[in-house]
């Protein structure tokens, strides 16, 4: 949903409760958890390593857990609370080149995995309401055998409202420009 003004919390709030009838705007739901993304879809992986040891997994996991990925003076997560859980819905709201844009999201499925390389995360999938169509995957990782933590994001996408399609390269932009500022609030949040 493309608007003029910034929405007020109860125009948000508005728009998420009206995304529990909504259904995902792609049919390949779940595709990123193996990495097997299908044809169509730009793909976008990206990795930072967050630094080493228990303590810095520990707040990756908390600052996934709050969503710090979004911290972003452009990007506005609805809301920073919200459950970690399938079937939870979202709402990203985005300033940009002078107006905004509000976009719904629901949790395809979470991460909890103990082993050699301990992972934590999510990924949501658009709903009709959304820019873009496809999958993103937001997860840190902890590789004993070198100490490692990492943050890892993943993501395929194609263009769904036509703003989106007519706006392609400045959407594709927008999508890079998300994936260096998620990066750099990960770091900032295992930092502090």
């Amino acid at each position: 949903m493309f608007l003029a003004l910034k929405p007020s919390r109860q125009q948000i709030l508005n728009f998420i409760s009206t995304q529990t009838a909504s259904n995902f705007s792609y049919a390949d739901v779940g595709a990123s958890i193996d990495g097997k993304i299908p044809l169509g879809y730009n793909l976008d992986h990206n990795r930072i390593r967050l630094g080493a040891g228990k303590e810095i997994w520990v707040r990756a996991v908390k600052a996934i857990q709050a969503w710090r990925m979004f911290d972003m003076p452009w990007v506005q997560l609805c809301w920073p609370d919200a459950p970690l859980q399938i079937g939870t819905n979202v709402a990203v709201l985005i300033s940009h080149f002078g107006f905004c844009s509000l976009n719904a999201a629901r949790i395809v499925y979470t991460i909890q995995e103990d082993g050699e390389i301990k992972r934590y995360g999510f990924a949501y999938g658009t709903l009709a309401d959304h820019g873009e169509s496809g999958e993103e995957r937001f997860s840190v990782e902890w590789h004993r055998s070198d100490d490692s933590v990492w943050y890892d994001l993943l993501a395929f996408s194609r263009p769904n409202a036509l703003l989106a399609r007519l706006g392609y390269p400045l959407a594709r932009m927008l999508q890079r420009r998300f994936v260096d500022g998620s990066k750099l609030a990960m770091t900032r949040a295992v930092a502090s």
